[in-house]
C-alpha cells in the first residue's frame, strides 16, 4: 500500500516521502496514529501545507533543544553507588538515575533520549549524550562515586 508520510518515521522516511509499506502496518499503526495519510492526490495538498507548520515546529524544537544543550554543557551529575571489590558497582548506573539527578538540578529530560552505550559498572567518569533533538545531542558528564 502507498502512503505519505505525516511525521518522520524512524526506519521508513520523513515527512512529505512517499512509501510503500504493508497494508497492516498502514491500516493498523501508522494511520490511526495519524503518521500518514493514504497516497492521493488530495492528501499531497493537504501535505503541503502541514509540511510548512510541521517545519515550522521543528524548527522551534530544535532552537529549543539548543539552548538546553547549551545549559547541560556546563552541568556534571554525580551519582553514589555501593561499590565492592576493585571498584566494582553492585548493580549499575542506568539512564533512570541519571534522568532522576537531572531532574532534581531542574532539567526535564526524558530517559529514552539518555543514550548509554553500556551500562556502567564502576568508578569513574563518564560521558553520556543525551538526544535532545534528531539533529541536536548534547554531552553530559556523570561522575560515579562511591558510598563510603
Amino acid at each position: 500500500m502507498k502512503i505519505i508520510l505525516r511525521e518522520n518515521v524512524e526506519h521508513l522516511g520523513t515527512v512529505g516521502e512517499t512509501v510503500l509499506v504493508r497494508d497492516g502496518y498502514a491500516r493498523n499503526f501508522l494511520i490511526p496514529r495519524g503518521l500518514a495519510y493514504y497516497a492521493s492526490p488530495k492528501a499531497m495538498r493537504v501535505l503541503e501545507s502541514e509540511k510548512k507548520q510541521y517545519e515550522a515546529r521543528m524548527a522551534k524544537l530544535k532552537t529549543e533543544a539548543e539552548h538546553i544543550a547549551a545549559r547541560l554543557a556546563d552541568t556534571q551529575v554525580s551519582i553514589t553507588m555501593q561499590v565492592g571489590e576493585e571498584g566494582r558497582l553492585f548493580g549499575s548506573v542506568t539512564n533512570q538515575m541519571i534522568a532522576q539527578e537531572l531532574t532534581d538540578k531542574g532539567f526535564n529530560i526524558d530517559r529514552r533520549t539518555i543514550m548509554l552505550d553500556e551500562p556502567i559498572k564502576s568508578i569513574g567518569e563518564f560521558e553520556v549524550k543525551i538526544k535532545l533533538h534528531p539533529e541536536v545531542h548534547a554531552p553530559l558528564k556523570v561522575w560515579v562515586t562511591s558510598a563510603a
